[in-house]
């Protein structure tokens, strides 16, 4: 089982980093993890995924978009971890003269979701304690009541956001593998009050999440495809 996690920056890639590595060590599963550093944002994210996936010696199983996040607060809270059943692509689409909003799939122009496989996100956050919920991707994260309470209202489920795991399922989609989001929350959706992130909170529980994913991910390799 070859799975390619795709991270923004080198303290996600180096928390996650750290559960292989312990994975390894005490053969927890049989898995090998491979992390890279896509960069932020889901126009980077695809193309760094998409040039490992080319690149790569041997064909991967699964492609993971894993890093830190804001939760939405009533889904889930700071510290959490959520396990995207939906990547959504939140702000690409078109506003309507009435206010109103069309996704890209609305518009004809493509999809604006990807699903994991629901036996595999099911089983990662039970594994794991996670909430199973979508993740939106967005260009730009929250800093207001106003949009955090608009996403909401488009997608009463969602429980996270970043800004790859989009990105990193259209690379994923292109090279027909499966691919999968895990997202640890370090600050709710909402007004920008940096004092109130807990990032080494967030990344501390990406790593624990981690250690409980690749004897996961090894039940999914053996499944049929």
């Amino acid at each position: 089982m070859r799975v390619l996690v795709v991270t923004a920056v080198a303290p996600e890639a180096e928390a996650v980093d750290a559960a292989a590595t312990d994975a390894r060590t005490h053969g927890n599963g049989t898995a090998r993890i491979d992390v890279i550093v896509g960069g932020v944002g889901p126009a980077s994210a695809a193309a760094r995924a998409a040039t490992a996936l080319s690149r790569a010696p041997a064909p991967y199983d699964l492609v993971v978009s894993a890093g830190i996040g804001g939760g939405f607060a009533s889904h889930a809270p700071v510290g959490s971890l959520v396990v995207a059943d939906a990547i959504v692509a939140a702000d690409l689409g078109a506003q309507t003269p009435d206010g109103g909003w069309l996704d890209v799939g609305e518009l004809g122009f493509g999809r604006a979701v990807h699903l994991p496989p629901e036996g595999l996100a099911r089983r990662a956050a039970q594994a794991t304690g996670a909430r199973c919920a979508p993740v939106l991707t967005v260009s730009t994260v929250t800093g207001t009541a106003a949009r955090a309470a608009e996403l909401s209202a488009r997608h009463p489920r969602a429980a996270a956001e970043a800004m790859e795991g989009f990105g990193v399922a259209e690379a994923a989609a292109a090279h027909s593998v499966p691919v999968l989001e895990v997202r640890a929350i370090s600050n709710a959706v909402g007004p920008r009050d940096r004092s109130a992130w807990r990032i080494k909170d967030a990344l501390t529980a990406l790593t624990d999440g981690f250690r409980q994913l690749s004897p996961v991910f090894s039940e999914f390799s053996e499944e049929p495809k």
